[in-house]
């Protein structure tokens, strides 16, 4: 008899959370097939430029103390990752944002990290031990870049990087781990090229 009550409040609550999401324009989106959210797979979003969003625009502060304004510094392509210094698949996948940072630097695509937990101190022993070149900005007190994205991802889901297009709308992201350089690879050149 427990059982069967137990399973039946379980079905109201379901019911109940599903009718409460029935007027909330996030949920329509998702289920719409919006651009606010990963797909099921896992994989990659590239998303249109039709479809595309207004630009993220936030302002931080560097792990070394500087200021930093994304619209102050837009490039053709920005790329943003949100990371943090126990997180192991942000340190499996350090190697692969530096060296991409290498090498589209004469492109000038701009890389910015987005650390959501750590004080300087270990922010910059991450940055020194995985030789990372490109700016963080701290976000573990202002949220404004977790604000920024907000809709795009879950600020919790880390690590995430958007690829940001020559407006600054984001044209992909990617949730989780890279596996290697070649996903985000093509991502920032199918960007690249829509300014050229």
């Amino acid at each position: 008899m427990r059982a069967r009550l137990t399973v039946a409040a379980v079905l109201v609550v379901g019911a109940l959370a599903l009718s409460g999401c029935s007027s909330d324009s996030l949920a329509k989106d998702y289920g719409n097939g919006g651009t606010n959210y990963t797909d099921d797979s896992g994989l990659p979003v590239q998303i249109p430029a039709a479809k595309r969003t207004a630009p993220i625009d936030f302002t931080g502060t560097t792990v070394d103390g500087k200021t930093l304004t994304v619209s102050n510094d837009r490039a053709r392509v920005t790329v943003v990752n949100f990371w943090y210094a126990n997180c192991a698949p942000c340190r499996a996948e350090a190697p692969f944002l530096q060296g991409l940072y290498e090498k589209y630097q004469s492109d000038g695509v701009k890389f910015i990290g987005v650390n959501i937990f750590d004080q300087s101190p270990g922010a910059l022993s991450f940055e020194k031990t995985y030789k990372i070149t490109y700016p963080s900005v701290m976000d573990v007190d202002s949220g404004a870049a977790r604000i920024a994205f907000a809709g795009a991802v879950a600020p919790t889901a880390t690590p995430t990087t958007f690829v940001l297009d020559a407006k600054g709308r984001t044209a992909a992201r990617i949730v989780g781990q890279l596996e290697s350089q070649s996903i985000l690879n093509t991502l920032i050149s199918d960007t690249l090229a829509e300014s050229k």
